[in-house]
């Protein structure tokens, strides 16, 4: 009987593996056919795909720009709320309106919540810089020739100029569509979905934590989706689990109280361009290590998992090299002594780079250059830094070793605009004014739902890299550390998108590919 008992469990489990394999291959077969039709309403539906995005990227979306700001949010919401989202703006004094979108599944009461995040406001401009206006989108061909959206259409290779075309509208205009083709295609999403829209991230979203811990009821969820950021520089899809923090300097160093001849006074009087240069030398290296005593004091060690998904990355740090024109890349990862994120001294490999925090100097400026050059010693030069973080450094602690640093180079710290008794007070004098910034987060790489966002991505791309961290900013942390939720990046744009500078743009084939992987998420 014994024996029998045991054969009959044998069969039984095989028979289970079976339906599971069966299950499995349904609704895998499911998920090819709900792509399939996504795409085939994406290809028929094109050139009102990319109208109704062009309208939406002709709105100015400066967080500062009260009145346009809000009309990107009224906007967004008409969009979401024509679909069936429930929809609301969350409200902030001093603050442009959050747009809150609630999509309840098809799984019912106790399903998975997950909460999308983009942002629809865009960096400042120079509209001289631009190629034609910033928000007026225009189409161009491969070879940067102009051309109207009906040939668009045709070419994937093709892109969209204007402010804010990948960072950060491209995911809310391929969500949007995506809603759109499953809608016509009869599929409702599987689980339940928000859709939480920022209107400051490019201002350092200064009143975001304050939002979330008011509406903190309303964003309980068991994972959020980050939509901002790259693919990977392959055109390979890619998935976050971190993001650098970030805090940002604004610095003057004063001379003299009017400009002066260099023949007359140059070697006498105090050159603030020289000693502003010399400091910021002092701070940071030629291969870009920061000079700072401590400051990769808190570094956090990565895990095994995350040293192990550094290594399948690609080497791309030749392709860039020729993309960008440049001869040689700056920085071994690791500071003077090896830390714990990077052991390794020498190594060089971009992705092992952005692990670590950064110094860059994003703007010079101290007199004038070319024909407009002056032979004077001017009064004064200013610098505009920003240091990017990892876990578990903090904005606080790294301001204050940067302020201890520039102190111990015989500099007087002042944070508002000195007066004549303190400039002559104070022989080497300067003006430190701080954005408040926020700290690095990172989420496990192996939590379920996780790979259930990586398998919903894969079926519609294929594979995906997976990254620890990302090397820009985005305020996860909001996510991770204040409403304790997992977070993962979901990037759609291409990486040569001209992101923060001029003539940003967005190549189609990304967005085309967008919607897919929007329609696949949403019907996991």
């Amino acid at each position: 009987m014994r024996g029998c008992c045991y054969i009959a469990l044998a069969m039984l489990a095989r028979i289970l593996c079976w339906l599971a394999l069966a299950a499995t291959a349904m609704a895998q077969t499911a998920g090819d056919s709900v792509l399939s039709q996504v795409r085939q309403y994406r290809n028929t539906h094109a050139a009102e795909i990319l109208r109704s995005y062009a309208e939406l990227l002709a709105i100015p979306d400066l967080a500062t720009d009260t009145a346009n700001i809000r009309r990107n949010a009224e906007a967004i919401q008409a969009q979401l709320q024509a679909r069936g989202v429930a929809t609301r703006l969350l409200e902030a004094p001093d603050s442009p309106p959050i747009v809150l979108g609630d999509l309840k599944g098809a799984a019912g009461a106790g399903a998975r919540t997950l909460i999308i995040y983009a942002h629809y406001d865009g960096q400042p401009v120079d509209a001289a810089q631009w190629k034609s206006p910033p928000w007026q989108p225009v189409f161009r061909d491969e070879q940067g020739r102009d051309i109207p959206l009906e040939q668009a259409v045709r070419d994937p290779e093709s892109r969209v100029y204007a402010r804010a075309a990948s960072d950060d509208k491209a995911p809310i205009g391929a969500i949007l569509a995506a809603l759109d083709a499953l809608r016509a295609a009869g599929v409702a999403p599987r689980i339940h979905f928000k859709f939480f829209f920022e209107g400051e991230e490019e201002a350092g979203s200064p009143h975001l934590r304050a939002a979330i811990e008011s509406y903190r009821d309303l964003l309980k969820a068991d994972a959020w989706l980050i939509c901002d950021g790259p693919v990977h520089q392959t055109r390979h899809m890619q998935v976050y689990f971190g993001a650098r923090g970030v805090t940002g300097l604004e610095m003057t160093v004063y001379g003299p109280q009017r400009p002066l001849h260099s023949g007359h006074y140059g070697n006498w009087a105090p050159n603030p361009a020289a000693m502003l240069a010399n400091l910021l030398s002092a701070m940071r290296d030629d291969d870009a290590r920061i000079r700072i005593p401590h400051f990769y004091d808190e570094v956090r060690p990565l895990t095994s998992a995350e040293r192990e998904a550094l290594q399948r990355m690609p080497d791309i740090d030749g392709q860039l090299k020729t993309e960008l024109q440049i001869a040689r890349t700056e920085a071994p990862c690791s500071p003077p002594a090896p830390s714990p994120a990077c052991p390794q001294e020498g190594a060089t490999r971009i992705e092992q780079n952005i692990m670590q925090p950064a110094l860059n100097i994003r703007g010079f400026e101290a007199g004038h250059t070319g024909a407009k050059a002056q032979n004077a010693v001017m009064t004064e030069a200013h610098a505009s830094i920003d240091f990017r973080l990892v876990p578990d450094q903090s904005p606080q602690r790294v301001q204050q070793r940067v302020e201890d640093f520039i102190r111990g180079r015989g500099y007087t710290v002042v944070h508002d605009a000195p007066d004549a008794a303190v400039r002559m007070a104070h022989p080497r004098l300067i003006r430190l004014e701080w954005e408040p910034g926020y700290p690095a987060a990172r989420s496990d790489m192996a939590s379920p739902v996780a790979r259930d966002v990586i398998a919903a991505i894969e079926r519609a791309t294929g594979s995906v890299y997976e990254m620890p961290t990302l090397g820009g900013s985005v305020p996860m942390y909001l996510f991770t550390d204040v409403l304790k939720t997992p977070a993962i990046g979901v990037p759609i744009v291409n990486h040569d998108n001209n992101q923060h500078a001029a003539n940003e743009n967005l190549r189609l084939r990304n967005f085309w590919e967008g919607i897919d992987i929007f329609a696949a998420i949403l019907t996991q």
